[in-house]
């Protein structure tokens, strides 16, 4: 089971970078979300291809048609409104920001919201308290969790990096969490973002196939704008985490996409048999 899956956000909605953080500075910056969702749905449609995106609540804000559109075609869920880390939250901070997002979805799209992920896998196990608020907002299915450390948060206490259930307190959500392939019993990560566009391809097609119960890719339109301009004040590390590999990225995708068949959370979640899923008490 492979599932496809997109953070539809801006080229500029880096996580803390000062220049970056807030929505009076993102209008200053030009606008590549149109161009860039077009290259997605473009390599779906040739490839025949159904995903899930994850949308910011200020891009179906700011731009409702390309989200319409969206939810046409395919799966929409909700990335939050304003894109923020959870852990710099408070709950109702949270809680304000999810439900905002959601509402402004399902009012754009005519359609129940009921899939989430947080920016930047943000939800570690001190915010496990984020699934009881998710689950009171109506989500059933997260996709979140990053079973490893990550720069903007992770949680790599988490057991079980395969479809399972969280429980805590009185929610009970289906989890779709990041699959990692184990190296001399490390986690390294290569489905997504900056790690899909700094492997070889030939690397990645072989992690592949060793996972062929379960993999999640998630993608994010900047990953394959190799046009996109450098925000100059992000540190060497960032720069290069955020712009390795643009060039490649696009055809390594349509590749990964030729070689392998991927689907979206909705058709990936009727194939599992949720009564023996593993259940992660957080």
């Amino acid at each position: 089971m492979r599932v496809l899956t997109f953070d539809i956000e801006e080229w500029f909605h880096l996580l803390e970078c000062d220049d970056t953080k807030t929505e009076q500075q993102w209008a200053n910056y030009e606008v590549r979300i149109y161009q860039n969702v077009e290259r997605i749905l473009d390599i779906l449609h040739q490839s025949h291809t159904r995903a899930t995106f994850f949308v910011i609540g200020w891009i179906a804000k700011t731009y409702p048609d390309l989200v319409r559109r969206l939810s046409e075609e395919h799966e929409v869920g909700c990335h939050t409104m304003n894109h923020q880390l959870v852990w710099q939250q408070s709950p109702q901070e949270f809680r304000q920001d999810a439900e905002s997002g959601i509402k402004l979805l399902e009012d754009i799209t005519g359609q129940r919201v009921r899939m989430f992920r947080a920016p930047g896998f943000s939800i570690r196990k001190t915010e496990a308290w984020a699934f009881d608020i998710l689950s009171e907002l109506g989500i059933t299915h997260d996709s979140s969790v990053f079973p490893a450390h990550h720069a903007h948060g992770g949680m790599p206490e988490y057991a079980s990096p395969v479809p399972s259930i969280i429980e805590h307190g009185g929610a009970r959500i289906k989890e779709f969490p990041i699959r990692p392939h184990m190296v001399a019993g490390h986690p390294l990560m290569f489905a997504g973002g900056g790690y899909f566009r700094l492997f070889p391809y030939f690397l990645i097609k072989r992690w592949t196939r060793q996972l062929d119960d379960y993999l999640l890719s998630y993608i994010h339109p900047r990953d394959l704008d190799a046009g996109q301009p450098m925000i100059k004040s992000l540190p060497l590390t960032r720069k290069f985490k955020s712009y390795v590999g643009l060039g490649r990225a696009e055809a390594k995708l349509r590749q990964w996409l030729a070689d392998f068949e991927f689907t979206d959370i909705a058709t990936a979640d009727a194939m599992i048999d949720w009564d023996h899923a593993p259940v992660v008490k957080l």
